[in-house]
């Protein structure tokens, strides 16, 4: 019998598994990769919700930059699953990015890429490596040019 191709966002959920206390570098894309957070104000709504996340013991912020068109977090989570989390983020932040600029419609891409972090990993490696994209991407010059990203050690 033969096997039938998942589709993408299928696959990436296939064997998810969140724990709490444990380090996951996320990454959410923007729907059809718009570059919306080229409007630094929009992606400011989004840095809003992740830390409305943190405020809430959800999970803790490591690492974050919202990109033009897509978004990385390192994060611990806490009172919430991968998914739970995630979905609270993305939707609250479509619904607030929608209300700025008095649209409806999807904001982001369906599902998100999950790393669980291991222990040999560096975390400061993985942090410089999620602020340093603005960097690699050429969008400036200096990481402190850029307005949407920040990291605990920093």
């Amino acid at each position: 019998m033969p096997v039938t191709a998942l589709p993408q966002g299928n696959r990436l959920r296939a064997g998810r598994f969140s724990e709490a206390g444990r380090i996951y570098l996320l990454t959410a894309v923007v729907h059809n990769r718009q570059c919306l957070f080229a409007d630094w104000r929009l992606g400011r709504l989004v840095a809003h919700e992740l830390r409305l996340a943190e405020d809430l013991a959800l999970a803790r912020s490591l690492a974050w930059v919202v990109m033009p068109d897509h978004l990385h977090w390192l994060v611990e989570l806490e009172g919430a699953s991968l998914d739970g989390l995630m979905q609270r983020v993305k939707s609250r932040s479509a619904k607030a990015i929608n209300t700025v600029r008095q649209t409806q419609g999807k904001i982001w891409q369906k599902g998100y890429h999950d790393h669980a972090v291991r222990r040999e990993e560096s975390l400061k490696t993985l942090a410089r490596y999620v602020v340093a994209n603005p960097l690699r991407a050429g969008l400036v010059e200096r990481i402190g040019d850029y307005p949407l990203w920040d990291a605990i050690w920093l």
